[in-house]
């Protein structure tokens, strides 16, 4: 790979989650002062995310894999989106706001797949090239909650400026996309089915006992994860933390940090031992939340959201692994689609919407009780976490051979 397309692909990936990570953080802080949405509507913004991830598996197999180029879907899909953003952000109330918001996410999620699907064919090597170009994703993530703080929009009541910022972002990254190199779809004149297209042909490792366990813990642990997305950010602000955009863009140095050193934990802990300490994570960092404080406790502010890497590496990119060994290579990427499908489509949804009914029942003349209200998805990880480690058995080798 020359040093121009390494730098395309490296602007790409710095752009697509730039563009997220600067609207997505505060956006439940938005809706709660600039639109004075309640809870539930801010769990039901959250979960377009999820309705998107349910979505974009259609637009990708029926559109980018069997008609036009990655890199030309990728451009219309960003500069529809930019649109649909800039739209969204100046929406006066937040019935108007959610049709636009849902829209831009049903954009916006196909397109995560297509970064990676346009990186891929141009690296010789993507074991060891990936990483060095996904990197500047996190980097883009990290830097637009800097932003963000630095220019003190939270306090200042100027979050609209991040749904103006992604928005002339995603144009840019949209004109930019046409000039990627190019990534024709791969499977022109083939027939694709419906279960092709959702991962269905991987259905059949539910029959594997340990991996239907680790299946169901998967999508039951999304129920928690949804409340740290979608609420962290206005209780960060509720309780006095400065600059919380910018002090939450450590939980993505701490996720960098972790996956680099991923190979050796995995090689030290194995399989079981990496997703229940992940899963455990979840429970103390929502505790930490419970007990937290901007004055005496903050450290434990600070603890729980650099536990994220810990939370988010050793659970979901465990995950992933594990399914990818269990799957063989007849079924890996019908598993990957299957997995992800049921976490951040089904798993997301239903937790976006619990969410916002528990943190709405917890809310009293726009204020909160917090401390209730993180106690009830730590509880919820440490159930899972309790059912996983007393029944989940690791017999990955046997059992792969006897699908």
């Amino acid at each position: 790979m020359n040093s121009t397309t390494r730098f395309k692909l490296s602007t790409m990936m710095f752009l697509e989650f730039f563009i997220w990570g600067v609207w997505f953080v505060t956006m439940g802080t938005f809706l709660g002062k600039n639109l004075l949405a309640n809870d539930v509507q801010v769990g039901s913004a959250y979960s377009t995310q999820s309705l998107g991830a349910i979505i974009a598996p259609f637009i990708i197999g029926l559109i980018a894999d069997k008609f036009f180029s990655a890199q030309k879907v990728l451009g219309v899909l960003h500069l529809v989106g930019g649109v649909l953003l800039w739209v969204a952000g100046t929406s006066l109330n937040f019935d108007a706001f959610f049709p636009f918001i849902l829209g831009y996410m049903i954009a916006f999620m196909p397109t995560l797949a297509l970064v990676n699907s346009i990186s891929f064919k141009q690296l010789n090597d993507p074991g060891k090239e990936f990483p060095s170009i996904r990197v500047f994703g996190t980097i883009g993530w990290i830097i637009a909650g800097l932003i963000i703080g630095w220019l003190n929009w939270e306090q200042s009541g100027n979050l609209i400026l991040t749904f103006k910022t992604a928005s002339i972002a995603s144009i840019i990254l949209g004109i930019f996309s046409f000039f990627l190199p190019n990534t024709p779809p791969i499977k022109k004149g083939e027939k694709t089915s419906i279960g092709d297209i959702l991962g269905l042909d991987a259905i059949g490792l539910l029959k594997n006992k340990s991996y239907l366990l680790f299946f169901i813990a998967s999508v039951a642990i999304c129920i928690p994860l949804a409340f740290y997305y979608n609420f962290t950010n206005p209780f960060l602000n509720e309780v006095g933390m400065k600059k919380a955009a910018g002090v939450q863009s450590l939980g993505q140095v701490s996720e960098t940090l972790f996956m680099l050193l991923m190979p050796l934990f995995f090689a030290r802990l194995g399989v079981k031992k990496m997703l229940a300490i992940g899963m455990i994570a979840w429970v103390v960092r929502y505790l930490f939340f419970a007990f937290g404080n901007a004055e005496s406790n903050y450290w434990m502010l600070i603890g729980g959201i650099v536990l994220h890497g810990i939370c988010y590496d050793f659970f979901f990119v465990t995950g992933q692994i594990y399914t990818d060994r269990l799957a063989g290579e007849k079924f890996k990427s019908a598993a990957q689609g299957f997995i992800t499908l049921a976490t951040y489509g089904v798993g997301m949804l239903i937790g976006s919407i619990i969410s916002g009914m528990v943190v709405n029942k917890y809310s009293l003349d726009g204020a909160h009780d917090w401390y209730s209200i993180w106690l009830i998805p730590a509880g919820i990880a440490g159930l899972v976490a309790l059912l996983f480690i007393l029944f989940f058995r690791d017999n990955n080798k046997s059992e792969a051979k006897a699908l």
